[in-house]
């Protein structure tokens, strides 16, 4: 009934909202806390170049070779989809990405998102993956 009178709790899982430089992401990733994500793949032709390069939790890389390697591949090799996009979301002035959402399509068309942390986290309308041939 009295809603208003209870206190705004933090997402769940880790505050990444202090990592609000470069050097501070790459700090991290020096001490173990973070790893690099390659947005495009290697194997899709990507290179380890800035632009390319994102730092995340450990754990967020995998999840997300996951996804390349077992789900868009095969369908780039079916011929399913010829188009792809991952495009990180950030929150306030952090460098670490809340998510990730990777697209990919022509002729099909398959969506997931990564969340990673932050308000990512705590959204109501999240999906997570969509595919449609």
């Amino acid at each position: 009934m009295f809603n208003w009178f209870k206190k705004k709790s933090p997402p769940p899982g880790p505050d990444f909202s202090t990592i609000d430089s470069q050097s501070k992401a790459q700090k991290l990733h020096r001490q173990g806390q973070l790893e690099k994500l390659f947005l495009m793949p290697p194997e899709f032709g990507g290179q380890e170049i800035p632009g390319n390069t994102l730092f995340v939790p450990i754990g967020v890389a995998d999840i997300k070779a996951g996804i390349d390697n077992n789900i868009i591949a095969p369908l780039v090799a079916e011929g399913k989809i010829t188009s792809y996009t991952a495009l990180p979301e950030y929150q306030g002035d952090s460098f670490i990405p809340i998510a990730i959402r990777i697209e990919a399509s022509e002729p099909g068309h398959f969506t997931t998102t990564i969340n990673i942390w932050g308000d990512a986290l705590t959204r109501r309308d999240s999906k997570g993956a969509d595919a449609k041939d």
